[in-house]
């Protein structure tokens, strides 16, 4: 009865909220802080030259992929913010507090600490909405149900206020029989037959939350020209276990030109890993080389992925026994990213980057950084060395910072091993490490409490401790690349042995110390929501604005 008594509340809270006794919705007026926050995401219009490529049938595909994404983000709200929540939203009679909230998928600001601004809201439950608000760590390790370690399930209360496990199948049984229809008509429509066939194992595998073979199919899908990430896939927003993955999609259209550029690099990733500056004892599994590396234009963003901060490339599987078998799929998604670096990253380096650099901040270098960050995902450690089990679950809640950290890192010391080797010839070394210094102050606006955020600041203040970068008089960045090359390999070291060792406890350590944002750097980024940069950016997005 608690819960719902503080869900009413909130909800009673929210409808009043901005309207100053006026009555309707049309006479509110926006609160000037939130709408300010809301300016801070550049409207983008998300469509695509590459669908005039498509077969009718290819065009219809896209279309119904929408709609399964749109389900998609019907269960992301629930899971991250719970579903009469999200209809009080509805109910918000300011503009700005009904965009924001839209935008954050809830009341907590994703990209300032996760911060509550709808009133009613206190701090973000750690769980979200996988787990009951009230449950304590003694009740879950009292749970006896296997389940309830499981990626695909939640943990709710009985009438009696006993905890019990309902897997997603079950937990979205009526969302899911709308997907499976959909499915249904995408598979009749499906010419290609790697399509068709991953189709056909995602249907399956929304049924009885088994996504491995799936994976496995996904793995195989060479030669589409439509690729549809979905289902439940990241697990970021656990910050209890680490554990339930939230659900998502993404609709892409293949670049067959740039992806035919990128594709010989797979078969180098056992090299690369011997490459990797670390202790040989972390770098003894050999990565999977049945893996590609495509570009593509998004089409649609929805759930988890669509929340806050959009991500511009993609790592998956996540499942390290398919990892372990077939690698990954690195999937860059060049207009997101073109859209940010033209937003962005652009207006942060002439602010801030000196005037002998700024000319070296690329888009070739923004988008060889942030491929190579999906790719040094495949690389390094999977199971610790000491006890054989998955860094994922040894690190459990840690995990993901260490991980999109490791990424950062490794992934610049393998493009530059690549422009060394003259693997890569549209940028050069020097312009990637400028480029990657100008991009963390892009991507620390994450917040200190989200993934991406805190392993850009971890890396931020370890470059800085090593000398990295200085600034000059007028408080703009000089980068020393020589000590920046250097910077890198030493981190590097320390995040992959502390993935390799699995010490969950020395990980926190590291992160509660080195991941916060000082004085200095503070000062930097005020500087730069003073000029009015975008933080991220928004979508207008959808089967009309692709003209279908």
């Amino acid at each position: 009865m608690k819960k719902l008594f503080i869900s009413a509340m909130a909800i009673a809270l929210l409808a009043a909220v901005g309207c100053k006794g006026k009555k309707t919705v049309a006479d509110c007026e926006p609160n000037p802080e939130i709408q300010q926050k809301v300016n801070e995401y550049a409207e983008f219009e998300l469509k695509s030259d590459l669908i005039q490529n498509l077969s009718a049938n290819e065009k219809e595909l896209v279309k119904i992929f929408i709609e399964i994404g749109q389900v998609m983000d019907d269960i992301y709200w629930d899971e991250y913010f719970g579903y009469a929540n999200r209809a009080s939203i509805d109910t918000l009679c300011d503009p700005a507090m009904r965009a924001f909230a839209r935008i954050q998928y809830g009341a907590w600001d994703r990209l300032d600490s996760e911060k509550p601004f709808l009133p009613g809201y206190g701090e973000r439950p750690a769980g979200c909405n996988f787990y009951p608000t009230d449950m304590t760590a003694e009740e879950f390790e009292a749970l006896e149900d296997p389940l309830k370690n499981d990626q695909y399930s939640v943990i709710r209360r009985n009438a009696e206020g006993k905890l019990y496990v309902l897997p997603y199948h079950e937990a979205y049984k009526k969302e899911l029989k709308k997907v499976d229809k959909l499915l249904a008509k995408a598979i009749k429509l499906a010419d290609n037959e790697g399509l068709k066939k991953y189709l056909e194992a995602r249907r399956e595998a929304f049924k009885t939350d088994d996504y491995f073979e799936s994976d496995m199919v996904w793995m195989d899908m060479k030669d589409s020209k439509l690729d549809f990430v979905v289902g439940p896939i990241e697990n970021y927003d656990d910050g209890i276990n680490g554990l339930k993955c939230s659900h998502e999609a993404f609709v892409l259209v293949k670049d067959e030109e740039w992806s035919n550029d990128l594709s010989k690099f797979a078969a180098l990733l056992p090299e690369m890993q011997k490459l990797l500056p670390c202790d040989e004892k972390y770098k003894k599994e050999v990565p999977g080389t049945d893996c590609d590396i495509n570009v593509y234009d998004v089409v649609y963003y929805a759930g988890d992925c669509n929340a806050g901060s959009k991500t511009i490339a993609i790592n998956l599987p996540n499942d390290e026994r398919v990892q372990l078998k077939k690698g990954s799929r690195r999937l860059q998604l060049k207009n997101a990213m073109r859209a940010k670096f033209d937003n962005i990253m652009v207006p942060i380096a002439k602010l801030m980057v000196c005037d002998e650099q700024v000319d070296s901040v690329t888009f070739n270098a923004f988008f060889g950084n942030t491929c190579y960050h999906e790719v040094a995902h495949g690389l390094g450690i999977k199971n610790t060395v000491n006890s054989g089990i998955p860094c994922r679950q040894a690190l459990g809640a840690q995990y993901s910072a260490w991980e999109e950290a490791k990424a950062d890192v490794c992934g610049l010391f393998l493009t530059e091993q690549l422009i060394e080797r003259g693997e890569i010839t549209n940028t050069t070394v020097a312009q990637n490490y400028i480029t990657f210094i100008a991009g963390i102050l892009r991507s620390v606006r994450f917040g200190a409490t989200e993934a991406h955020g805190v392993a850009n600041i971890m890396c931020y203040n370890y470059f800085y401790e090593h000398g990295a970068f200085t600034r000059n008089a007028d408080g703009k960045y000089v980068i020393n690349v020589d000590k920046a090359r250097e910077a890198a390999r030493g981190w590097a070291s320390i995040i992959i042995a502390m993935e390799g060792e699995g010490d969950m406890a020395a990980a926190k350590a590291y992160s509660d110390k080195n991941g916060k944002i000082g004085a200095d750097l503070q000062r930097d980024l005020d500087a730069i929501r003073d000029a009015n940069i975008p933080r991220d950016i928004i979508y207008k997005q959808g089967a009309a604005v692709l003209g279908l």
